[in-house]
């Protein structure tokens, strides 16, 4: 997966998801406003999940897709993070984009903490802004 300083300079929206076992959270947003808005929860499995992602894609036409890649907090991987990775690899293969991963560590917590109704499309949000922030 390539890193961030590599992203082209006319891919300009983006697609990301906190992955869950059984939810995943989405957001969008762009490079030029440099924020993300939420979109609804993917509450679904499998291919089920994926036919979601495709209407996505569709509906929102990204040049990229982001995903939160958990860690513990000494940074060691876990199933998650092996379960994440899964799913970025997936992504790549079914849709043809390019998906850039985000450490995301604490994002679901701050999403939390911040008393989001939603917090799976709150930390989506936050993988997000993240990686806009980061982009050169």
């Amino acid at each position: 997966m390539p890193e961030n300083a590599d992203v082209p300079a006319h891919f300009q929206t983006f697609l990301a998801f906190d992955f869950g076992l059984k939810r995943t959270g989405v957001a969008s947003g762009n490079r030029l406003l440099r924020n993300a808005t939420p979109q609804a929860t993917i509450k679904a499995e499998g291919d089920a999940r994926f036919a979601q992602i495709q209407a996505r894609i569709r509906e929102w036409q990204p040049d990229a897709l982001v995903v939160g890649v958990p860690y513990h907090p000494d940074g060691a991987p876990h199933d998650n993070t092996r379960a994440a990775l899964r799913f970025a690899r997936q992504l790549h293969g079914r849709f043809g984009l390019t998906v850039y991963q985000v450490d995301e560590r604490y994002s679901t917590t701050e999403a939390i903490a911040s008393g989001a109704r939603d917090a799976d499309a709150a930390s989506a949000c936050i993988i997000l802004e993240q990686f806009l922030r980061n982009l050169p």
